[in-house]
């Protein structure tokens, strides 16, 4: 009977079988070499499933990140142009407002 394949967007699920090939082993007196290479398979593909999902979960971060500092240029955008039509609206002088 074929082992299913490690589910990469679960990544907890994933460490948890990990934890309990560990534990398995330490658990031995004896390891049965059979049953102990099919728990290193079974870890091995564990490991990479994890790592896949590692890879993923950093590049959406990354993504995240991008986004934060492009709404932030923006902002500061939006800011600087605010300033500037401030200082042109202040920069207008009534003639009134000159005493003579």
């Amino acid at each position: 009977m074929p082992k299913e394949k490690p589910d990469i967007k679960n990544l907890n699920a994933n460490l948890k079988k990990l934890s309990e090939i560990t534990e398995w082993f330490e658990n031995q007196e004896e390891v049965d070499i059979e049953e102990g290479l099919k728990k290193v398979k079974e870890a091995v593909s564990l490991i990479g499933a994890s790592r896949e999902r590692l890879r993923v979960v950093e590049n959406e971060f990354e993504e995240i990140k991008k986004e934060i500092e492009l709404d932030e240029e923006e902002g500061d955008d939006e800011e600087e142009e605010n300033d500037d039509k401030e200082d042109e609206e202040s920069e207008e002088v009534n003639i009134k407002d000159i005493p003579f």
